[in-house]
């Protein structure tokens, strides 16, 4: 499983899952335990909400995990087989081992478009 998290500062997950440029991607096999593959900085172009292309590296997940996203964002990912999770959780290997466990996210904020 292919797993992405919003982390503008690579530390935390961060939110406006439309805007962010840097990702950290994890993969873990079934019962392994998640590993740190890669870390994304991608130009401000290639942010989705700036971005009208048809391959975009976040379409090649299995999984986003972010701190905040509109429902257009979900549901473009979603038309990739992309499934994203809105969570309060800010440390990205505990949420990575949560999703791959079944435990539930700590729900966070709902996401207010202020533009």
């Amino acid at each position: 499983m292919k797993i992405g998290i919003t982390s503008q500062n690579f530390r935390t997950i961060t939110g406006h899952a439309g805007k962010t440029r840097r990702f950290l991607v994890f993969e873990a096999e079934d019962g392994g335990e998640p590993r740190e593959v890669d870390r994304w900085d991608l130009p401000k172009e290639m942010s989705l909400h700036e971005f009208r292309g048809t391959e975009h590296p976040l379409f090649g997940l299995d999984c986003l995990i972010t701190g905040g996203a509109g429902a257009g964002f979900v549901n473009r990912l979603a038309r990739h087989g992309v499934r994203v999770l809105v969570t309060a959780e800010t440390d990205p290997a505990t949420a990575v081992r949560k999703v791959l466990t079944g435990e539930p996210l700590a729900a966070a904020a709902p996401h207010e478009h202020t533009h």
